[in-house]
This record gives C-alpha cells, structure tokens and sequence, in this order.
C-alpha cells in the first residue's frame, strides 16, 4: 500500500488523536522517539536560518506543503522556492504521534517561543524506506486564530503571493 495513503488511514481512525472533547486549553506536549523528534528539531533549526534548502530537504522528493490560505506547493524544488526568505523564530511541539513500519505522522503546535503559546497548529505525516530517516510527506498547517481578511486590489488576477510564509 502506497505510504501517503497508509499514514491517512491511520490518522483517520486513530482515536487517540480525536478522543478528547474540544477543550480552550491546549493539549499537553508529549516527548517523540529520537527519530521523530529530530524531524521537528531539524525543521527548527532549518526555520530559525532561513535556510530554505534545508528546510526542503527534510521533505521526500514529491512531499506537500499544505500551508494555510494558500495553495499546495508539491515537491523539493518548488518547496524551497516557496520557503526562499522566509523563517525567524520557531519551537515546534508534539500532541499526539502515531508510526508503524514506514509510515507515521505527528500533530502539533508552534510558536515562535517554547515558553509562549502556540499560534497554530499542524499535521506531518512521514514515511521512509527501510531504517532511513523519516522524510515530511505532507505538511498542513493552520492559525489558531483567524486571520484578517485581505482586500482584494485586483479582480484580473490572482493576489501575490506574501513574502513570508508561515511555518510549519
């Protein structure tokens, strides 16, 4: 079974990471295993340099980003094209993870600070082959907070894209 199509099923049904009521206080941080872990840590570090190569080399050669409010970007290349400028300040955390055999995924929050809160949320489902490094399938992520509507200045075409993206 292709591993993309894997990783979904089991987010679908895994009831771990839906069983608890809606809630206004954020879920708890859990520890990963080291090799998911260091998913996250090398996507900080990557973030925090601007370095968008990096960034796009923790994705498997045909990944997503499926980032909020704006359209998917597919594939290393034109993942670093979309990530070229952008990073700052980033600390990534854990909700909930889930891996067997080649396939896992995490959901979590990010911030700019460890210690604040998280200004969003997102989904990483991975796979890798045999006893190699987890690599990033798919990256969706969303605000916690809504966002402002932009006014459209233009009704020929579609908006610019923003010089800076949101992470993760």
């Amino acid at each position: 079974m292709n591993p993309f199509r894997l990783a979904l099923i089991v987010l679908a049904l895994s009831t771990k990471a839906f069983s608890q009521p809606p809630s206004a206080a954020p879920p708890p941080s859990i520890a990963l295993p080291s090799d998911l872990d260091r998913v996250l840590r090398d996507y900080e570090r990557a973030w925090r340099s601007h370095d968008a190569k990096a960034l796009s080399e923790l994705f498997d050669p045909e990944g997503f980003v499926l980032a909020s409010g704006r359209p998917p970007v597919r594939g290393r290349t034109a993942i670093q094209s979309e990530y070229a400028g952008a990073g700052g300040a980033l600390s990534l955390r854990a909700f909930a993870y889930f891996s067997c055999d080649n396939v896992a995924y995490i959901i979590g929050g990010f911030g700019p600070l460890s210690s604040g809160p998280d200004i969003g949320k997102f989904v990483l489902t991975l796979s890798r082959h045999g006893a190699g490094p987890w690599m990033i399938v798919s990256d969706m992520d969303n605000a916690n907070q809504h966002r402002a509507q932009e006014p459209h200045t233009s009704v020929s075409g579609p908006t610019p894209p923003s010089t800076s993206a949101t992470p993760p």
